[in-house]
């Protein structure tokens, strides 16, 4: 499981990934105050994509993600 270091680069792969398969798709963000650190982790069981960041404006690059996602997710049509 390696990390990712561009945010465009994790961002798509991550799309991609769910819509390959939504329904085994996941989506975890872990904050840890003490390293200052954000997790983010978009796996299907067989691919699993890494980033990690300490910038305070990758959290609004990540509610677009997160609002990206959710948009594929409440569609009813199968993109």
């Amino acid at each position: 499981m390696t990390y990712l270091t561009s945010w465009e680069e994790f961002a798509k792969a991550a799309e991609r990934l769910y819509l390959n398969d939504p329904q085994k798709c996941r989506f975890v963000t872990k904050y840890r105050h003490c390293d200052g650190k954000l997790n983010v982790k978009v796996t299907d069981d067989h691919v699993c994509l890494q980033y990690r960041t300490e910038h305070a404006q990758d959290v609004k690059k990540l509610e677009k993600l997160t609002n990206q996602l959710m948009r594929h997710m409440a569609s009813k049509e199968k993109s």
